[in-house]
């Protein structure tokens, strides 16, 4: 397992640090952007729109309900805070190594 500078410990579960661009062709994992999870979403940052489909791409990538993930901090902001409830810091390093491998180069 590599060094994750986007985890972090939280109370029942993990904080995931992500960069969101909104109003991309396509929703993915696009890899780090310094210390958090590149995600491009296709929904327009709008209303909740862009969030909403975070928390559905985090959902669903970290094989939880959509309930379980919730957005801590950077409502409005690209750089959000991700509470992932349920799922300790390991885990959840396993499942961004193995996004990260994933990543279309």
């Amino acid at each position: 397992m590599s060094h994750h500078p986007e985890l972090s410990p939280s109370e029942g579960g993990a904080v995931l640090a992500v960069h969101v661009q909104p109003g991309a062709g396509r929703t993915e994992v696009v890899g780090r952007y310094g210390d958090a999870l590149k995600l491009r979403v296709a929904a327009p940052p709008t209303g909740d729109r862009a969030n909403d489909a975070v928390v559905e791409l985090v959902a669903k990538e970290f094989n939880l309900s959509r309930a379980d993930v919730s957005v801590v901090s950077g409502d409005s902001s690209r750089q959000k805070r991700l509470r992932l409830t349920g799922v300790d810091v390991a885990d959840a390093a396993r499942v961004v190594d193995r996004l990260l491998a994933n990543v279309r180069r």
